[in-house]
């Protein structure tokens, strides 16, 4: 499990996008507090340890404010559009000992024999949507594939979970299998005879920070 992180926030009292843009200027993110039928409280934290607690996988932190320290969910974050700099973050108050849904990150490991037989290793699933307590969100579920041999497969069913998580997805899906490789086709060859058309995959844009309290 991830160590707690704390958060120092600091309550805000203006909003809108040109104040938004001022306090990133200032090294600071602008995000809000909600949850537990209490009031939706807008606050600020540092962007570069709001970055680091992302970066190392922390899904519930500590936000401390001036008069209280309480527990919280990061629920959304707004990035730019290159990915890089937060624009804005939702938390939302949880209680240690509440049930939340998380994502979760799947690491595969080990070398699978089917693997070294010829075949080849696919992984459909990357994330794994869970239920578990607050204090304990798991980093990621490890999977250990030593033993997977061609044309067998490691369904959700079969994870290791550790105490008290659920996973939330259909247990018959495939988290990672061995398949045979196909035949590649002759350069150019397309089915049907049409010439293709590049595919562009781009990352989603994030929208300009929107000051709506939840």
């Amino acid at each position: 499990m991830a160590e707690s992180v704390v958060l120092t926030t600091e309550k805000r009292d203006s909003r809108g996008t040109r104040t938004a843009r001022k306090l990133r200027a200032a090294g600071r993110v602008p995000g809000v507090v909600y949850g537990h039928k209490e009031e939706t409280v807008s606050v600020t934290v540092g962007a570069d340890d709001l970055l680091s607690a992302v970066r190392h996988g922390a899904r519930v932190v500590d936000l401390q404010s001036e008069t209280a320290l309480q527990k919280a969910q990061i629920a959304e974050l707004q990035w730019d559009h290159l990915g890089i700099e937060v624009l804005h973050v939702d938390f939302r108050r949880v209680a240690a000992d509440e049930r939340i849904h998380v994502t979760i990150p799947v690491e595969i490991k080990g070398i699978a024999p089917g693997v070294s037989a010829g075949g080849v290793l696919d992984q459909p699933i990357h994330t794994l949507a869970i239920e578990c307590l607050a204090i304990n969100v798991p980093d990621s579920i490890r999977v250990n594939i030593n033993e997977l041999q061609l044309g067998s497969a490691i369904h959700v069913r079969d994870l290791h979970l550790p105490p008290d998580v659920k996973a939330l997805v259909d247990p018959d899906a495939i988290v990672v299998h061995v398949t045979s490789p196909q035949a590649e086709p002759e350069a150019g060859a397309i089915p049907g005879g049409e010439q293709a058309e590049p595919e562009v995959i781009g990352r989603k844009a994030a929208v300009e920070e929107g000051e709506e309290e939840k």
